[in-house]
């Protein structure tokens, strides 16, 4: 009976074992941390306050079966399937370039959007075309991968991603062209030949989607370390904190502040994943005031999402779970944000 028993008690822990490496097709999203953005952000020359701006997070992984059963039980965990957080076409690792690559774009816009309000210079050096995803069976695929930056195509240089395109689409379906490009700062050549895309109107092409690669040059210089952190739902964090010490005043006016929502070059706060994960990372670290993208939902997103809610509300209602003391605030843009701190 004694043996019987601990084959059973075997098998179930084989069992257990084997559920925690078998990937489901959706991803479970969990409260992560409110980072405050002073060590994360150094502006040369710039303004420490006592007050604290900072942006918050999720932790996000693959779902096994284990941690599926576990997040559908648990309120503070959200079950997303993975159609709903990468392309179907898109790797593991392309995924995670993509976010390294958004990550990137939205400490630029954030610097951009700081500098603008604090009437402070920057130029642009762009560098080239970032590979972002190659698609399977199509030309680049083997030859080019995701992060890789192309530099050239047949030794010519260009200043857009435009420029790009329209001298590929400029050759004929078979002809091969050389690609130059920089892999883990490495310079590297391949010829590839073009194939013509019948979605695309039969125009020839490489199979990879791209985006422009730039540089921005500030004065006073600004130093960014988030380098383990992706995506760009920190932006508008980030530029609150680059104004901050960019000027005198503390914006915070000595409080703990944290949020989150993209921002673009003309400062529009953009709509997030997670607010309600992100809105229980805040209360847990003592913020007083947090700041929630007021996004509109179209009737587009309402028809095919029935339910869904604005980023705001949303947050409302993560805050009211919580019973928090902690005060959600509506934002548009960076500049309403910035109004806000200043008058309370």
């Amino acid at each position: 009976m004694r043996r019987r028993w601990l084959t059973f008690a075997y098998l179930f822990l084989l069992l257990l074992v084997g559920a925690a490496f078998i990937d489901l097709p959706y991803y479970v999203m969990k409260p992560g941390d409110a980072h405050p953005l002073k060590p994360m952000i150094e502006v040369e020359g710039g303004d420490k306050d006592d007050g604290t701006l900072m942006m918050t997070t999720i932790r996000m992984g693959e779902a096994n079966y284990i941690s599926y059963l576990i997040a559908s039980i648990r309120d503070e965990e959200e079950i997303r399937p993975v159609e709903e957080v990468r392309s179907p076409h898109e790797s593991n690792e392309e995924y995670n370039v993509r976010q390294e690559y958004l990550m990137d774009n939205s400490q630029q816009d954030a610097i951009t959007v700081a500098f603008d309000a604090a009437d402070k210079p920057y130029t642009f050096h762009y560098q080239g075309i970032y590979v972002l995803n190659v698609f399977p069976n199509m030309p680049a695929d083997g030859e080019l991968v995701a992060g890789d930056r192309i530099t050239a195509i047949d030794g010519k240089r260009f200043e857009s991603s435009k420029q790009f395109i329209d001298y590929v689409q400029s050759r004929k379906a078979g002809e091969k062209i050389t690609v130059s490009f920089v892999r883990e700062g490495k310079e590297r050549e391949k010829a590839i030949q073009l194939k013509s895309f019948a979605n695309n109107a039969g125009k020839p092409g490489l199979g990879i989607s791209l985006a422009d690669h730039k540089e921005l040059v500030s004065r006073p210089e600004v130093k960014l370390k988030a380098d383990a952190i992706g995506g760009p739902s920190a932006g508008l964090m980030f530029s609150l904190e680059i104004y901050n010490q960019l000027v005198e005043e503390d914006i915070a006016k000595g409080r703990k502040v944290a949020g989150t929502g993209t921002i673009d070059a003309e400062g529009n706060v953009g709509r997030i994943g997670g607010i309600a994960q992100k809105v229980v990372a805040a209360h847990k670290a003592g913020a007083e005031v947090f700041l929630a993208p007021a996004d509109e939902i179209s009737p587009e997103m309402r028809k095919k999402l029935p339910g869904i809610q604005s980023n705001y509300e949303e947050a409302v209602e993560a805050a009211k779970a919580l019973r928090t003391e902690m005060k959600v605030v509506p934002v548009h843009t960076f500049k309403e944000a910035l109004d806000y701190l200043l008058s309370e």
